[in-house]
């Protein structure tokens, strides 16, 4: 067979100066992978470039696609099991082997990076001796493998160590899975140059090529040692204690085990030859991906990611539409983020409040933001005032006129509310797509309050608004497809991710959220020591802490709700139960005085508003002494449970309509904890699957309550042995 049809995956061009242009180019696919069929190409490749190694002058590597190389396939490393590892470590091996025999021909070769190169991208390209990137807006280069619970399994802990050293390849490259832009790329030393067109870039790959007629890297030069020394230096043996103790504080008892086996690959990598720390590196992987955790996390930050921003669950059949003007109502905090938001990217906002100063005091919220940008150099005077120019402060609803959407964020108050719509509907375009941003109220009853139903829709922020990727989309009863089109294509053209949900009282995210609050007041209202209550929900890999979390919400907000619901619940003729954390709350309310942070005093004491504390008086009034060893993994089971519990019934009672929208909205939305890959996804990596689940959940409702009673569509699929998936 000819050489060209083995590299079925990689084109072959070579000019009459013998220097060789490596194309990667998959023809089954969009994007390059690291798959069988490239495997098969790089192994057929690198024999090839062996044979001709004494002709060639030169090589460089480039891709046909708009991305340089998608990384490993991540179908395939998520359908490995301990019974496949063995095949699974080879393969990864095998591209390790073709790597090494590229960088070792001691011809030049030079990566030409003409897209995002992440993970096994960027592990290629760290196999050259030259790396130029394309200056393009999507561009980016990195490791970002921890980000899914998995570790670089194609050199990239090898060689990063050999470039940067153990503690700059941690820092920079390997725990954070940074995805860097060309320009910073170039700052870190990821990359060698920047070019500024497609044939810039070859052209600066070719004049590597020119430049170093014989070439090696760094790593393989006689007497080479890796930057801040191995382990068996007196110096960086003293730091070295200090690496899993960060990582344990960082990490804050969570069960990540990506993190630990980077750090142990590295280590230990460092202190022999680069093909025997090739085989650790190979071996720390295949421990992940044998395991449940980075199972979850492909399927919620890949997979489940990858379906929400395709827009599933968007009507197909409206066209897309861009908005050019939206009306922003309410310039607090929320209001303030959302119209940052717009104008970033690129919209006209009017920005309207009850007076001139607090719409002003609105737009200020965006000065600050981009004073901060410019004084860290991500970007220009010039470009902050063009953003602020986009930014009209009003208190005139006459200055609503062309704004072709409206996105209401005042007071969680309906009768409010509907007083900002009536005024904005009379000023704005006829058509205009009709937006609250409300985290609780039902959309249907707010539809009431204006002229056009079909055309107003729930978007819910999260705060802060800036920082935040997701926007839950409310569809109300008489939400119109086009209208629910609209939102969608508004949040997409804003750079925010949104999940889909049908209309009830706390949609999807608040009414989750709410579950896990209540789950830990309750502990401290059953005697739990408070201090183990807000351990118990770090080490189970939330990012903020159960009370803290509350304290800033303030106490008095959930009781609010907690009200209506129980008033709607007895209008409609429904059983209301009060949950126990609710005496908890009322005491820390009514008898206490301790209404939360913005109250001076909650779950926490507090100092110029910055949080000194547990109140100790929390010991005093609720904590049993018998309860102070308790089992931190059973508490944590408990927050975990009831809110993969009550999003079973979400998507049961048809709030939710997508198992990706529940765990991505979940992952984004309120922090349920990464390494679960979601709520539902939770569910299906339990230890012994539905099954398994169902029978933990029986046991918790018989220790604490029917809240924790697996629902009717938990028992069926688990009785037929599925999973939550949307296929």
């Amino acid at each position: 067979m000819a050489p060209e049809a083995e590299s079925r995956t990689i084109r072959w061009e070579e000019d009459a100066d013998h220097v060789v242009t490596l194309v990667l180019d998959d023809p089954d696919q969009s994007a390059n992978t690291m798959n069988a069929a490239f495997i098969d190409s790089l192994d057929a490749t690198a024999d090839r470039l062996e044979d001709r190694r004494d002709s060639l002058k030169g090589v460089i590597v480039t891709s046909a696609k708009k991305t340089f190389f998608a990384g490993g396939d991540l179908r395939d490393l998520i359908a490995v099991t301990p019974e496949t590892a063995g095949v699974s470590f080879e393969a990864g091996m095998r591209v390790k082997r073709a790597l090494r025999r590229m960088e070792t021909l001691g011809v030049p070769v030079v990566a030409a990076v003409n897209g995002a190169a992440l993970g096994g991208g960027y592990e290629i390209a760290l196999a050259c001796h030259h790396r130029v990137v394309l200056d393009r807006p999507d561009a980016r280069v990195g490791l970002p493998e921890v980000t899914f619970g998995l570790l670089p399994g194609g050199g990239g802990v090898t060689r990063t160590v050999r470039m940067f050293g153990i503690a700059d390849a941690l820092r920079k490259v390997l725990l954070e899975g940074r995805r860097y832009a060309p320009a910073d790329a170039l700052a870190a030393g990821l990359v060698d140059e920047i070019a500024a067109d497609p044939d810039e870039l070859l052209a600066r790959a070719r004049a590597f090529v020119d430049a170093h007629p014989r070439s090696v890297q760094p790593w393989d030069v006689p007497g080479h040692r890796i930057p801040g020394g191995t382990p068996s230096h007196p110096a960086l043996a003293a730091q070295l204690p200090a690496f899993p103790a960060t990582l344990r504080k960082q990490l804050g008892g969570a069960p990540y085990p990506a993190p630990r086996n980077i750090l142990a690959a590295a280590v230990e990598g460092a202190q022999v030859d680069i093909d025997t720390a090739f085989v650790i590196e190979a071996r720390y992987l295949t421990d992940l991906v044998t395991g449940q955790t980075a199972k979850n996390m492909i399927q919620g930050f890949f997979f489940d990611a990858q379906a929400v921003a395709s827009g599933a669950n968007r009507p197909q059949h409206i066209a897309s539409r861009a908005v050019t003007r939206v009306a922003v109502l309410g310039a607090g905090m929320m209001g303030a983020g959302i119209a940052y938001s717009c104008a970033r990217a690129g919209i006209e906002v009017v920005l309207k409040d009850v007076s001139a100063e607090a719409a002003e005091r609105g737009k200020a919220y965006s000065a600050r933001l981009l004073d901060r940008a410019v004084a860290k150099g991500r970007t220009t005077a010039a470009e902050r005032a063009t953003l602020l120019a986009r930014i009209t402060a009003t208190a005139d609803a006459r200055d609503l006129a062309g704004c072709d959407a409206v996105i209401e964020a005042v007071f969680e108050d309906p009768a409010l509310k509907g007083a900002v719509f009536r005024e904005a509907e009379s000023a704005v375009a006829a058509d205009a797509l009709l937006c609250s941003n409300t985290s609780t109220l039902p959309i249907g009853a707010l539809a009431r309050a204006v002229g056009r139903p079909k055309d107003f829709v729930g978007l819910h922020f999260f705060s802060p608004v800036d920082r935040m990727r997701l926007v839950e989309i409310v569809r109300g009863e008489q939400t119109g497809d086009e209208a629910l089109a609209r939102a969608f294509d508004l949040v997409r053209q804003i750079g925010k991710t949104s999940i889909v949900v049908n209309d009830s009282r706390g949609f999807f995210t608040s009414r989750v959220i709410g579950h896990f609050i209540d789950e830990g007041v309750a502990m401290v209202g059953e005697g739990h020591d408070p201090a183990t209550v807000e351990q118990a929900a770090t080490q189970a890999g939330y990012p903020a802490r159960v009370l803290a979390l509350l304290d800033d919400l303030t106490l008095t907000l959930p009781r609010r709700i907690r009200e209506e619901t129980r008033r709607a619940a007895e209008e409609a003729g429904r059983d209301w139960r009060p949950h126990p954390a609710h005496a908890v709350v009322d005491r820390m309310i009514d008898e206490f005085g301790r209404p939360g942070r913005s109250g001076g005093a909650g779950f926490y004491d507090y100092e110029d508003g910055r949080r000194t504390g547990l109140w100790p008086g929390l010991r005093q009034h609720f904590t049993d002494p018998v309860l102070r060893g308790a089992d931190l993994a059973g508490l944590q089971e408990r927050m975990l449970f009831v809110e993969a519990l009550d999003s079973v019934r979400c998507l049961e009672e048809g709030v939710l309509v997508s198992v990706a929208d529940a765990n991505v909205g979940s992952l984004l939305g309120i922090g349920f904890p990464a390494w679960t890959g979601g709520v539902l996804q939770y569910v299906n990596g339990h230890p012994g699957g539905l099954p398994g689940f169902v029978t933990r959940a029986r046991e918790l409702a018989e220790l604490h309550g029917d809240r924790f009673a697996p629902p009717e569509l938990l028992l069926r699929k688990a009785e037929r042995g599925e999973t939550f998936t949307d296929r």
